[in-house]
């Protein structure tokens, strides 16, 4: 009988699923802009998630990452217009955390989501996280008792270590 590759930790195949798409949503993005379409970087998002690659990876779970990377980056954009401070303020952790090529991807996607934020500037609150959904880089503070949690890549979102409370946002500072 032949030997069976080793499984996977899941928590490693969402993170790589998460670059890939953010990696192939910025493809998407350049490919509208030199068509002289106007990009829509929650368009791309969807386009992205669709790819056969994504899927591959993602599976079931590619709607989700989708929905997810939509929401960290324009968590990123608006932390970023408003503020006026850097990605690394926005993590809440030393950026050099993180490999190189996700910090890059990360940044340009914030940089595209900015202009796009223009378009969303209505939208008053930032949506919390709740346990069980998926999460980018960055840092999550619980809303009942201030726990901190830091996601050096895409995760699930846990219950509070501390509280067992299951809503969380995005410190933005």
């Amino acid at each position: 009988m032949p030997d069976l590759p080793p499984a996977r930790d899941p928590l490693e195949v969402i993170g790589e699923a998460y670059e890939l798409l953010l990696e192939k949503t910025l493809e998407e993005f350049e490919r509208a802009r030199q068509h002289d379409r106007v990009p829509d970087l929650h368009q791309a998002i969807d386009q992205a998630a669709r790819s056969s690659e994504v899927k591959a990876l993602a599976g079931e779970h590619a709607k989700h990452l989708a929905e997810a990377l939509k929401k960290d980056l324009h968590a990123a954009a608006r932390y970023l217009h408003d503020t006026g401070k850097e990605l690394k303020d926005w993590f809440g952790f030393d950026i050099l955390l993180l490999e190189d090529r996700l910090a890059d991807l990360f940044a340009k996607g914030a940089d595209q989501t900015t202009v796009e934020l223009l378009k969303l500037k209505q939208q008053a609150a930032l949506a919390p996280y709740h346990t069980g959904e998926i999460t980018g880089p960055g840092t999550l503070v619980c809303d009942a008792c201030g726990e901190v949690l830091h996601f050096h890549r895409a995760g699930h979102v846990p219950p509070c270590p501390r509280c067992k409370s299951t809503v969380f946002h995005r410190r933005l500072e």
